[in-house]
């Protein structure tokens, strides 16, 4: 089993600025990628971000040049730093991410999901 770990989520106003957290610990032969998404209520969950092993990133057009999405190889963890936040980026944001298993089995694996809220 691969559990994931997200912090960072909460409360800013607009113009102001987050950094979310996903770290994956278990059963991890290695990673393929790993991703943000975000889903407010009543809509579909979408992209935010995503980066792979080999350091390609793609991102929503609504954050590309707002949010920048990293990676911590060494800790399997993946940052989402979320700058000039505006209300409409409030949603609950989940880490996906996609590991090879130790018994080398490709899966996908989610994340509880954070909160962000933007508002003044």
């Amino acid at each position: 089993q691969v559990q994931l770990e997200e912090s960072g989520g909460g409360l800013v106003q607009p113009g102001g600025s987050l950094r979310l957290s996903c770290a994956a610990s278990g059963s991890i032969f290695s990673i393929v990628a790993m991703g943000w998404y975000r889903q407010a209520p009543g809509n579909q969950r979408e992209l935010v971000a995503l980066i792979t092993s080999g350091g390609s990133t793609n991102y929503a057009d609504s954050v590309k040049g707002r949010f920048t999405i990293s990676r911590d190889h060494a800790k399997n963890t993946v940052y989402l730093q979320m700058n000039s936040l505006k209300p409409e980026d409030t949603h609950v944001y989940s880490c996906k991410t996609r590991v090879v298993t130790n018994d080398r089995y490709v899966k996908d694996y989610w994340g509880k999901g954070t909160l962000v809220t933007v508002s003044s």
